[in-house]
């Protein structure tokens, strides 16, 4: 299994509309994408404030071949590009086996 782990950082210009969006495109990609086995997002529970990312999304998937499925998927590339990075400050994210 291969998990990816996504941490974002809101611009200072991002609306709460914005990030509502986020959250409502996230959820649709899991049916519009196969080989999503997991996955799990949200925003910044604010417990511990200093240096923390405003959004995180957790996703697991059977092998390396589908993550890659969903990297390079056009719903995914559609939704970074037109909901994701107008807002985008920073972003880092990694893949791990489990």
């Amino acid at each position: 299994m291969i998990r990816h782990v996504v941490l974002f950082t809101w611009n200072q210009g991002a609306t709460q509309e914005q990030k509502q969006r986020v959250a409502a495109e996230l959820a649709t990609l899991p049916a519009r994408i196969p080989g999503v086995r997991g996955y799990q997002f949200g925003a910044d529970a604010g417990i511990v404030a200093a240096g923390n990312a405003d959004f995180a999304l957790t996703a697991d998937f059977a092998d390396a071949d589908a993550y890659l499925v969903y990297r390079n998927h056009p719903a995914h590339i559609e939704f970074i590009d037109n909901t994701i990075n107008p807002i985008l400050a920073e972003r880092v994210s990694a893949q791990f086996e489990f």
